[in-house]
């Protein structure tokens, strides 16, 4: 059964007329919103953006807050949070904005608009750009390479983002065909950056923390289960 939709009575005393159906003349689709992305996304698009905005009259937040893995050796851990708000230029906050944007979609829509989902979507957004750092680190073990960007929390979303395409809207399996697809691409990918020295096109002489981009991969597969049990705990 199809409903139909009655518009007001027509001029000159007539009825009312139903609304052309798709396929008829005159008929005007439905309007669509720009951004058809839950707000918690594109909070953390918009955040990224302004952040960078005011980055780029202040330069010193770069020194100030960016991570290195001999950072770690001092016990200084801020770090390993701050450095996922800067990047090292307008191009490269923008791509990573777009891949939060594509991949961050389906997993905030998995944690659910809720106060608890919408905490429990942040924190496990943080917790990839955490664990992909470390994954730096442990390839850069005490070495004063700076680190900034959120490649490594993006890539936990794509990671996550896989294990619930395997699981048709939920958590599926570990090593479904769309995890080992996606994650054989992204090596693929990241390799071939490591090999030609880790630059990424329009990011200048800035190199690319591939290292992180995988570990990140990594925890957002792992770690989207659990997280999502403690988000949907009370439903």
């Amino acid at each position: 059964m199809h409903a139909v939709h009655f518009e007001a009575p027509a001029p000159g005393g007539q009825g009312p007329q139903p609304s052309p159906q798709p396929g008829q003349p005159g008929y005007r689709p439905p309007s669509e919103p720009i951004v058809n992305a839950p707000w918690p996304v594109v909070v953390i698009c918009l955040g990224i953006l302004a952040i960078y905005a005011v980055q780029s009259r202040f330069p010193f937040l770069v020194d100030a807050y960016a991570f290195s893995p001999d950072q770690l050796l001092y016990r200084d851990f801020a770090p390993l949070i701050t450095s996922q708000f800067l990047h090292g230029g307008w191009p490269h906050a923008l791509m990573n904005a777009a891949f939060i944007l594509a991949f961050g979609a389906p997993v905030s829509r998995f944690f659910g608009p809720r106060l608890l989902g919408a905490a429990g979507f942040f924190l496990f957004y943080l917790t990839c750009g955490v664990v992909a750092a470390l994954g730096f680190a442990a390839a850069h073990w005490g070495q004063p390479n700076a680190m900034v960007g959120a490649s490594g929390a993006a890539s936990g979303l794509m990671g996550a983002a896989a294990r619930l395409i395997g699981g048709k809207g939920e958590v599926g399996p570990l090593f479904s065909q769309a995890v080992t697809g996606m994650g054989t691409a992204w090596i693929v990918v990241n390799v071939i950056m490591a090999f030609t020295g880790g630059l990424m096109v329009g990011a200048g002489d800035a190199g690319v923390a591939w290292e992180a981009h995988l570990a990140g991969f990594a925890a957002g597969v792992l770690l989207i289960q659990p997280f999502g049990w403690l988000a949907h705990k009370d439903d």
